[in-house]
């Protein structure tokens, strides 16, 4: 455990180690939990286990002890602050963002406004791109600023981003941007059991689609 000065607030965040890495991902949570949420906690141990070191951070408001989030512009600079500590500690390999839905999205606004631009690379598990029932691609108008590759990990039945939405917004990003699709697995990437796939094992895959995705922005 670590702490990460960002303002007048210390940062509780947790490395991952690989024992051969080829880059430092790291892992910014969603709005409803904190860094050692479970499915964070489970991402950052799989993709450790593929050869990408990660760094979890709590934002802010979770270290004020707030169950919602505080102003966006709080939490984009809470990511510019970890982002500056891993360039400025010695880091050697390629520093990729990833978030959990809201994480995502607060780290999408810091590369739209070239404000992370040591970043290789965005991953979003679930951008958060509407609200439930009410299909929008407004909250995507900023991604078009972003000028580094994108993967968007998104469950079919992702009730925070419609899929043929979702793939509408790829298209307009052009080829810096991959989308791949989780069939029937909701926001928190969990499937119906009569698919047969427990929530570990869809964690693990998205570990896997992550470091593919990164071998090819590597190239």
């Amino acid at each position: 455990m670590v702490q990460i000065k960002s303002g007048e607030i210390e940062l509780s965040a947790s490395w991952n180690h690989a024992i051969k890495p080829i880059a430092t991902l790291l892992l910014a949570h969603g709005a409803g939990a904190g860094m050692n949420h479970p499915f964070m906690t489970s991402l950052a141990n799989f993709l450790c286990a593929l050869n990408i070191s990660t760094l979890r951070f709590n934002f802010p408001y979770i270290e004020k002890g707030r169950r919602a989030p505080e102003s966006p512009k709080i939490a984009q600079q809470a990511i510019v602050d970890v982002v500056d500590l891993i360039a400025n500690t010695g880091n050697t390999q390629p520093v990729i963002v990833g978030g959990k839905s809201y994480g995502g999205r607060m780290a999408s606004h810091c590369a739209a406004q070239g404000k992370i631009d040591y970043v290789a690379g965005l991953v979003f598990y679930g951008f958060p791109l509407h609200a439930p029932g009410k299909p929008s691609m407004n909250r995507a108008d900023h991604l078009k600023d972003v000028q580094i590759p994108l993967l968007f990990l998104q469950g079919t039945n992702d009730q925070l981003a419609q899929i043929d939405i979702i793939n509408e917004v790829r298209e307009g990003l052009g080829n810096n941007t991959t989308l791949k699709t989780f069939q029937s697995a909701d926001h928190s990437f969990k499937v119906p059991k009569s698919h047969g796939i427990d929530h570990q094992s869809m964690i693990m895959e998205l570990a896997n689609q992550t470091r593919f995705w990164i071998n090819d922005v590597l190239k």
